[in-house]
């Protein structure tokens, strides 16, 4: 909201210059936005003097003056007809920017050179006159700036107001503030009028069909009006705060509102049928025209302002253009009411018309401030539109509203705001902005408080605290700091694991996303999980952003192929990515799901990026299982397997090439390829590889205490067994009966190859794996070693129908 210091300065006198006015306001809770100079877009426009007028050789409408600057002549082509010697005029010198936007520039008119631009009031908005150029009075100094030979000078507050304080959305709201804040008086002006009679009810009614949706309702009817230009202070005014003059009847209605903050609207009371005014609710899909000259389809909620037969108004958003204040309007009923903001913040949504008075409507205007708006309208327009106030007010109020008022406590206050003040202090403070204090009878502590009318906010002991506060000086609250124990406590695990997990993804090159909690309901179809799959029992979202954000999402799976695609969409091909977060699974004994924490990594592209020293090769199973068992390593997780997941298990990943990670019997995740039927349901045009780990099993394996072994002081004895085995039977398998063994002097079993063709007989393959032999006590010799791992090859060659090479 705009508010200029000049118009301030009729209701509270300033002492506070702008910048330490700004600054107060501030603090006071009404956030000012920007302070400038009203008039600074007159800077580079001086008074010149037209020295002489031609003219012009190459056009009848246009005239060649010679325009003397205090410093030079210079020559300006102008089209005005009022223009002639001796004039003083304002002269816009290039460089200067008008309040349209037009930049004054050298230029070539019709042949002739022109080195500025003589202006009218209208094009430096110090006027509505746009017929001819701005005389000035001769007493102005030639050369000199126009806003020094006028005096113009102004200062422009745009606050950014919350939504909770409608009450400042008037010129004498923030002069409450500020008298606040300076400790002086704030002035009204005169809202009264000296009615001789109750005439007005015998010309027209006002019936209220919808009083839920307009509890309120006044007008008052002026007579022999002349409608015509405001007067300059008028339009000064409107200027100031960024409003355009349009004519004196509709001018001093905007005036009311920005000065009280009641919204008005006029209306040609000729142009009523039956001269009257019904407030009803609109016909379901009912048409109706409004001042911008758009058709608007209403609904049935919608609140419409009538005459006897059509509708001439959508209530507290705009008005209509059949009874709007035409030129040879004599006759204008004033129009001031309450209407329930719920109603009309509805009305503008639905409708996209939000306008000065649907704002202020819908935050909710002072119910008791209907008449006393109307009363100062029809008083004004009286005074400069010569007309005549008949006798009487229409005061239609079926829903009384009432305020209630509230009890607060000095020592609660106090406790909540850190502060040290006494009921008095509090009783004055609160005073001052006019809440009505009164002692309480059950006891000395208390106190209760009504709040005016236009304080719509406050509602709640807090509410009072809050203006306690702000009005005793937010500076002035002591900083005081919380009492903490001096013993630590020890980081939450959860977090702990987080962020090692995410170190050690980054150090192995993956990079962190973050993809949303929702997703699509059609999610599970496309990665083609079963229907007994428990991830299918989505949550539901009652007011989803869009149908890609439906429900709340049960797998890290689609995010991560959703952010996949659209980075291999936009060429960038090799991916190394990974996400932590929760899934929302339903749970049947508790009313809130059950959120497990997840990782993801995927894998997709090159195995490096391309370089010079080595071969492109795409990446495959084998390296995103080496991301997976690294980072398991590094927890220190023991005795992982990994082991192949059925074809019918495989839901989104495919058979054959996904494997689950078993830790002892718990199965923590799966490792695998993304299935080439869900690569083209998320439209991805090359593989990928992903791993899944659930996190809550996880925290629960990693061992709390790190376990250690001395370093051997022995040297250890490696030895290679290459056996033929059925390709159905899992290498893991065979690695693990070797360490069901349980030989003492065996350390490690390492493969290092795996291999299927010729000269491997069909439906078999080679496995070759390495072991580590040593002693914790002697060195070991060949002879100590070879009996052992001939036995050992000799039990593997019978447990699984192995042959040798």
């Amino acid at each position: 909201m705009k508010v200029s210091l000049s118009w301030l300065k009729d209701y509270v006198d300033i002492t506070m210059d702008a910048a330490e006015l700004a600054e107060a306001l501030t603090m006071a809770g009404l956030e000012v936005d920007s302070v400038s100079g009203r008039y600074a877009y007159l800077k580079g426009v001086i008074v010149g003097r037209i020295e002489d007028v031609q003219p012009h050789p190459n056009a009848d409408k246009l005239r060649l003056c010679r325009v003397g600057t205090g410093a030079d002549t210079v020559s300006v082509v102008c089209g005005a007809p009022n223009v002639e010697a001796g004039m003083l005029v304002p002269l816009a010198q290039p460089g200067a920017v008008l309040p349209d936007g037009l930049r004054i520039k050298k230029s070539v008119i019709r042949g002739e050179d022109s080195a500025g631009m003589l202006c009218s009031s209208a094009e430096l908005e110090l006027g509505a006159d746009s017929s001819g150029i701005m005389s000035l009075d001769s007493s102005a100094a030639v050369g000199k700036t126009l806003t020094e030979a006028l005096g113009l000078s102004d200062t422009v507050f745009e606050l950014d107001l919350t939504p909770n304080r409608p009450d400042c959305l008037s010129i004498i709201g923030i002069a409450r503030e500020v008298a606040v804040i300076q400790n002086s008086a704030l002035k009204y002006p005169d809202f009264t009028i000296d009615d001789n009679g109750d005439r007005i009810h015998q010309l027209t009614s006002v019936k209220i069909e919808a009083p839920d949706h307009c509890p309120r309702y006044a007008a008052r009817l002026l007579d022999n009006v002349s409608v015509k230009t405001s007067p300059y202070w008028l339009q000064d005014r409107l200027l100031s705060v960024g409003l355009r003059p349009i004519n004196n009847i509709v001018d001093i209605t905007n005036f009311v509102m920005m000065e009280t903050g009641q919204p008005l609207h006029a209306f040609d009371f000729d142009n009523l049928a039956e001269n009257r005014i019904v407030v009803r609710l609109a016909a379901d899909g009912e048409k109706f025209k409004t001042l911008d000259e758009k058709e608007r389809t209403l609904e049935s909620e919608m609140l419409m302002i009538c005459d006897g037969g059509k509708a001439v108004g959508v209530g507290g958003v705009m008005g209509g253009l059949n009874s709007e204040i035409e030129d040879h309007t004599t006759r204008v009923l004033i129009e001031g009411a309450y209407f329930n903001p719920v109603s009309i913040r509805r009305t503008s949504k639905r409708l996209g018309l939000n306008t000065d008075a649907s704002h202020r409507f819908e935050r909710g205007v002072d119910p008791e401030g209907c008449v006393r708006a109307v009363n100062r309208a029809a008083k004004l327009m009286a005074e400069i539109g010569g007309g005549t106030i008949i006798d009487g007010i229409i005061d239609e109020y079926p829903v009384p509203q009432t305020v209630n008022s509230v009890e607060l406590e000095v020592e609660r206050t106090n406790r909540l705001l850190g502060t040290q003040l006494d009921r008095n202090q509090i009783k004055n403070l609160l005073e001052t902005i006019e809440f009505k204090v009164e002692n309480c009878s059950n006891g000395s502590d208390r106190m209760s408080v009504t709040p005016p009318s236009f304080r719509v906010d406050v509602s709640r002991r807090e509410d009072l605290m809050e203006e306690v506060a702000r009005l005793s000086g937010y500076n002035n609250i002591p900083t005081t700091f919380p009492a903490m124990p001096a013993e630590g406590r020890p980081p939450d695990p959860r977090l702990l694991l987080r962020g090692r997990l995410k170190t050690l993804m980054s150090g192995m090159g993956f990079s962190e996303t973050i993809a949303y909690s929702f997703a699509s309901q059609s999610s599970c179809d496309r990665l083609g999980m079963k229907d007994s799959d428990p991830r299918r029992s989505m949550i539901h979202i009652l007011n989803p952003l869009t149908e890609e954000q439906a429900v709340m999402r049960t797998s890290l799976v689609p995010g991560i192929l959703g952010t996949m695609h659209y980075n291999v969409a936009r060429q960038v091909k090799n991916l190394k990515i990974f996400e932590i977060g929760k899934i929302f699974l339903p749970s049947e004994r508790q009313s809130l799901p059950r959120e497990p924490e997840m990782l993801i990594a995927l894998w997709t592209g090159s195995r490096r990026d391309p370089s010079w020293h080595n071969r492109d090769h795409d990446c495959d199973f084998f390296d995103i299982k080496g991301a997976a068992e690294a980072l398991l390593q590094a927890l220190k997780l023991e005795v992982v397997r990994y082991t192949a997941m059925s074809d019918e298990s495989c839901e989104y990943t495919l058979p054959g090439r996904t494997a689950r990670i078993m830790v002892s019997d718990t199965e923590i995740g799966l490792v695998g390829e993304i299935h080439p039927r869900v690569s083209d349901a998320y439209d991805l045009k090359q593989r990928a590889f992903i791993f899944e780990l659930d996190l809550e099993l996880i925290s629960g394996l990693i061992p709390e205490i790190p376990t250690t072994r001395p370093i051997p002081r022995y040297p250890a004895v490696l030895r290679d067994i290459t056996i033929i085995v059925d390709r159905s039977h899992e290498t893991q398998t065979i690695l693990d009966a070797v360490g069901n063994f349980r030989e003492e002097l065996i350390e490690r079993v390492h493969l290092f190859d795996v291999f299927e063709g010729q000269p491997i007989p069909d439906g078999h393959k080679s496995v070759s794996f390495r072991i580590t032999y040593r002693s914790a006590e002697k060195t070991l010799e060949d002879d100590d070693v070879n009996d052992l791992h001939k036995s050992i090859t000799a039990r593997l060659l019978k447990a699984f129908n192995a042959t040798l090479p």
